[in-house]
């Protein structure tokens, strides 16, 4: 099969594939408990972050002196920051983040606003959804329907650079390691997924479209993998510099998302050990592929 094609395929599945599952999963359990999402986050932030130091990095290294790696390692985290800070500021939101979890109490849903978890209605899953009940965000300024869609246009964007560290992954490693990394975005997908269809459910969205709109909020994954694949492809160095770039953006979402959220939604001084089992599944299946 074309690797293209393949390539294609695979992150459809795991991106898109992956947020429409975690939208089903928020349509089957409107109230998942805390303790459950944030082992989960923290057992896919242990998992990438195995990638992106045995995988991603140690591949660049390979093609590139150390500090170019470091600096594109940089560049890849704080142009994934920027990006997320502009998406909050087109949210009128700047001093929360749709996935980190400032400041804010336990009864969100991971889209940047105080949401309960419980309301005091049942929301009419028959109503289309470009219509929405009116029930306003705790911001108070649009709908919990509006909430939804904002967080899925910033899930798309941020899905961006996420897809080209699949796809330089795919050009820098056997096609096992490719594999690898998609499964872990498509891990990493499902509370995302969770988080976009939970405020468009409270808001009057019937269930399949809003599994619809957290589908295709991974579109940009596929485009994304594309794009990091071809580059990788070109020569040694524009390889090194995509998995250094794409290794700063796995940074940015497992140190700025990930965990801050984790430690957020559940603490304890047992949490960490969901992401230490993480860690050592990625080094497995790593070394596995390789030896």
């Amino acid at each position: 099969m074309n690797i293209y094609l393949t390539i294609f395929l695979i992150t459809a599945v795991t991106g898109a594939g992956g947020l429409a599952l975690g939208g089903g999963l928020a349509a089957m359990v409107h109230s998942p408990s805390d303790r459950t999402v944030s082992l989960l986050l923290r057992f896919t932030a242990g998992v990438m972050l195995s990638v992106v130091c045995f995988d991603l990095v140690a591949d660049a290294a390979e093609d590139s002196a150390v500090l170019p790696v470091l600096c594109w390692i940089m560049i890849g985290y704080l142009c994934t920051y920027l990006l997320n800070c502009w998406i909050d500021k087109q949210a009128h939101h700047t001093h929360t983040h749709s996935h980190g979890g400032h400041d804010h109490d336990h009864d969100h849903d991971h889209d940047g606003h105080t949401h309960p978890h419980k309301h005091d209605h049942t929301p009419d899953h028959n109503i289309p959804l470009g219509t929405d009940n009116g029930e306003l965000c705790a911001c108070g300024s649009h709908t919990l329907h509006t909430a939804g869609l904002v967080l899925a246009a910033a899930v798309a964007l941020h899905n961006m650079p996420v897809g080209m560290a699949i796809g330089a992954t795919f050009a820098g490693a056997a096609q096992d390691g490719g594999l690898l990394a998609a499964l872990i975005i498509g891990l990493h997908n499902i509370p995302e997924g969770m988080s976009i269809a939970a405020p468009l459910l409270a808001g009057g969205s019937r269930p399949a479209g809003a599994i619809g709109v957290a589908a295709l909020s991974g579109l940009p994954t596929i485009l994304g993998a594309l794009l990091g694949y071809g580059m990788g492809t070109m020569n040694p160095l524009l390889l090194a510099i995509s998995l250094s770039f794409a290794a700063g953006a796995m940074l940015y979402v497992i140190f700025g998302e990930l965990l801050p959220e984790a430690e957020h939604l559940w603490q304890n001084r047992l949490s960490g050990l969901s992401t230490m089992l993480g860690m050592l599944l990625g080094m497995a299946l790593i070394f596995a592929h390789i030896h």
